[in-house]
């Protein structure tokens, strides 16, 4: 689980790095989301992401993720960080 969220985050990063790179952020979205949930396991981690005064941010969160895999990455991870930020405020 851990090892999914570093890698994760190192592809989300390197992404970045890159000017953006749709495919590196698609590949980093995914395996955060995914070392995320076994970290904490399934339960918690849908727990989480839907309490109700969370909603707001897991749309933009999830949306931006979508976003990101539509093929519009900058908009995508805006949105994403915004999200990131309410949910782990």
């Amino acid at each position: 689980g851990m090892g999914l969220t570093g890698f994760g985050v190192f592809f989300l990063f390197f992404g970045m790095i890159l000017f953006f790179d749709k495919a590196l952020l698609a590949i980093g979205n995914v395996l955060f989301v995914a070392g995320l949930s076994f970290v904490i396991g399934l339960e918690r981690t849908f727990r989480f992401f839907f309490q109700k005064h969370k909603m707001k941010a897991t749309g933009f969160f999830l949306g931006g993720v979508l976003i990101v895999l539509i093929g519009w990455p900058l908009i995508g991870m805006i949105l994403e960080i915004y999200g990131f930020f309410l949910l782990f405020r």
